[in-house]
C-alpha cells in the first residue's frame, strides 16, 4: 500500500522538495522566452534565413505540446521521481547539444529534444506538488509558489536572455540550463520517493497515437499558418489531420478500459473551468508578451535588457497575489470568483495597453497595465493550478497536470498564430493606402499592436464569461488523502 503523506518522514522536507520542483518549472517556462532573445545572434552566427528561424521556436513547441499527455501518463505509471529525473537529465543534455550546435539542423534537433524531455518533466513536477501537499492551507501556499515561478518564468527568461546574449554569447542561453537542471537532479534523487502505479494497467496505445498525432498536427497547423498562410495546403492538411485524429481520440477514450486521458479528469466542472482559464491565459498571455516586447523595443526603443526588466512587475506581483489568494481566499470563496476576477483584470490591462502609441510613457501607461495584469494573473494561476489537479485519483495526477500544460501550450500556439496573422494584415492594409516611409511603417505597427491587444482583451472577457458560467462552486476545506508519488 502506498505511503501516506502524514506517515512519511521524508516529507518533513516537503518545502525543500517544492524548491527543486519549482526550479524544474522555471526551466521549462524560462526556455520559452530566453531563446527568443538569442535568436538574432544565433541566426547571424549559424547563417540561417528568416524563414528558417521560426523552427527554432516551433521545434520545441511541437514536441512539448504533442507529447505532454503521454509524458504525464508515463509518470503516473512508472513513478514521478524517475520521470522528473530523466526529464531533467534529458533536458540538460539537449541544452548542451544546442549550445554547441555548429549548424541550423543541429540546433533545431536539440530544441526538439528539449521539448520531448520537457513533456516528461513538466507534468511530473506539477503532479508531485499535487500529491505531496494535501493539507488545504499548505496546498494553497505550495501552488501559489509554483504558480509564480511558472507565470514569472517568461519575464525572467527575457531578462536572462538579454544579459547572457549581450555579455557572453547566445549559446549561454542554452548552456545556462545545465546550471539549473543538474542541482535539481541531485536534490530530487535524495529527497523524492518513487511510487509507481500500483496496478500498472496496459498503456492505451490507440489513445496515445491519436492524441499525440492530433496535438502535433494542431500545433503544426497553427505554427505553419503564422509563417505561410491559413489557406496554404500544408496548413489545411495539418488541421484536417488534427480534427480526424482528435475526434477519433475522443471516441476511443470513451470506450477503452484504461484511457490515456480519463474523461472524468476534464469533465469535472471545477477542473474544466480551471483548464479553460489556463488555456485563455495561454492564448492572451503569449499575445501580450510577444507584442508588448515588440512595442517596447521597436516603438519605445528599449534594449533587450531594459525590455526584460520592464516585465519585472509581473513576477513581483503574481507571487504575493497568488499566495494570498490561495491561502486566505481559496478556502472561503472557492476558485470561481477569484479566477473570473483575474480574467476581467486581464481584459482591463489589454485595454490599457491598446491606448499606447509612439509618444506613450512606460511609467504612465505600460507600468499601470502591467500592475493590473500582474494582479489578475496571480488570481488565475494560484487558484487555477490548485484546482486543475484537485480531487483526482493519485494515479491520474500526472495526466491531469499534463492537461493543464497542454491547454496552455495549445492556447499559446493558437494565440500567437491567429493574432500574428491579423497583425500582419492590419499593418499591410495601413501601409497600402499610404506612402511607404519609415514613419508610416512605425505608425502601422502601432495600429497592429492596438488590434492585437484588443483581441487579447476579448479572449480574457470570453474566458471570464465561460468560467463564471461553467465552473461549479467548491471550497478547499478538507485535506486531500492522496498517495505520495
Amino acid at each position: 500500500m502506498p505511503h501516506r503523506l502524514h506517515l512519511d518522514p521524508h516529507h518533513a522536507r516537503r518545502w525543500l522538495v517544492l524548491a527543486f520542483l519549482s526550479v524544474a518549472q522555471l526551466l521549462v517556462i524560462l526556455d520559452g522566452t530566453i531563446v527568443n532573445v538569442a535568436l538574432p545572434s544565433a541566426q547571424a552566427d549559424l547563417g540561417f534565413s528568416d524563414d528558417q528561424r521560426q523552427w527554432v521556436i516551433t521545434a520545441y513547441a511541437l514536441a512539448f505540446g504533442s507529447l505532454l499527455l503521454l509524458g504525464g501518463r508515463l509518470g503516473d505509471y512508472f513513478g514521478r521521481k524517475w520521470a522528473f529525473i530523466i526529464g531533467l537529465l534529458g533536458f540538460a543534455g539537449a541544452s548542451a547539444l544546442g549550445g554547441a550546435a555548429g549548424s541550423f539542423g543541429v540546433l533545431v534537433a536539440a530544441r526538439g529534444l528539449q521539448g520531448v524531455f520537457a513533456a516528461l518533466l513538466a507534468p511530473a513536477a506539477m503532479a508531485l506538488v499535487s500529491t505531496i501537499f494535501t493539507d488545504p492551507v499548505e496546498r494553497g501556499k505550495a501552488f501559489g509558489l509554483f504558480g509564480v515561478v511558472g507565470a514569472g518564468g517568461g519575464a525572467i527568461g527575457l531578462i536572462l536572455g538579454g544579459v547572457l546574449t549581450e555579455w557572453l554569447s547566445w549559446r549561454w542561453c542554452l548552456y545556462v540550463n545545465l546550471f539549473i537542471a543538474l542541482p535539481a537532479v541531485f536534490g530530487a534523487a535524495s529527497l523524492i520517493h518513487n511510487q509507481p502505479h500500483p496496478d500498472r494497467p496496459p498503456l492505451d496505445l490507440a489513445g496515445t497515437v491519436t492524441a499525440t498525432g492530433g496535438l502535433f498536427a494542431l500545433v503544426f497547423g497553427f505554427s505553419n499558418s503564422a509563417t505561410d498562410s491559413w489557406s496554404a495546403p500544408l496548413t489545411i492538411a495539418a488541421f484536417a489531420i488534427a480534427v480526424v485524429l482528435l475526434i477519433a481520440n475522443v471516441i476511443i477514450e470513451s470506450r477503452v478500459r484504461f484511457p490515456l486521458l480519463p474523461p472524468h479528469v476534464v469533465l469535472n466542472r471545477a477542473r474544466g473551468g480551471s483548464f479553460i482559464a489556463i488555456g485563455i491565459v495561454g492564448v492572451a498571455g503569449f499575445v501580450y508578451f510577444l507584442f508588448l516586447t515588440y512595442y517596447l523595443q521597436g516603438t519605445l526603443g528599449l534594449s533587450p535588457i531594459q525590455t526584460g526588466f520592464a516585465f519585472m512587475p509581473l513576477p513581483l506581483l503574481i507571487g504575493p497575489v497568488g499566495m494570498a489568494a490561495n491561502v486566505f481566499l481559496l478556502r472561503r470563496v472557492g476558485p470561481r470568483p477569484l479566477i473570473t476576477t483575474g480574467l476581467l483584470l486581464g481584459m482591463v490591462a489589454m485595454v490599457i495597453f491598446a491606448q499606447a502609441d509612439a509618444q506613450s510613457s512606460f511609467w504612465g501607461l505600460i507600468l499601470p497595465g502591467l500592475i493590473v495584469v500582474g494582479v489578475g494573473m496571480g488570481l488565475i494561476f494560484g487558484p487555477g493550478l490548485a484546482t486543475a489537479t484537485y480531487g483526482v485519483a493519485p494515479t491520474d495526477a500526472g495526466v491531469a497536470s499534463a492537461t493543464a500544460n497542454v491547454v496552455e501550450r495549445i492556447g499559446g500556439a493558437v494565440g500567437t498564430a491567429l493574432v500574428s496573422s491579423i497583425f500582419a494584415t492590419v499593418v499591410a492594409s495601413y501601409i497600402s493606402s499610404r506612402t511607404d516611409t519609415a514613419q508610416v511603417a512605425a505608425d502601422a505597427a502601432v495600429q497592429g499592436y492596438h488590434v492585437a491587444f484588443y483581441i487579447a482583451g476579448g479572449f480574457y472577457l470570453v474566458g471570464a464569461v465561460l468560467v463564471a458560467t461553467i465552473m461549479e462552486r467548491i471550497r478547499f476545506e478538507e485535506p486531500v488523502e492522496l498517495a505520495v508519488a
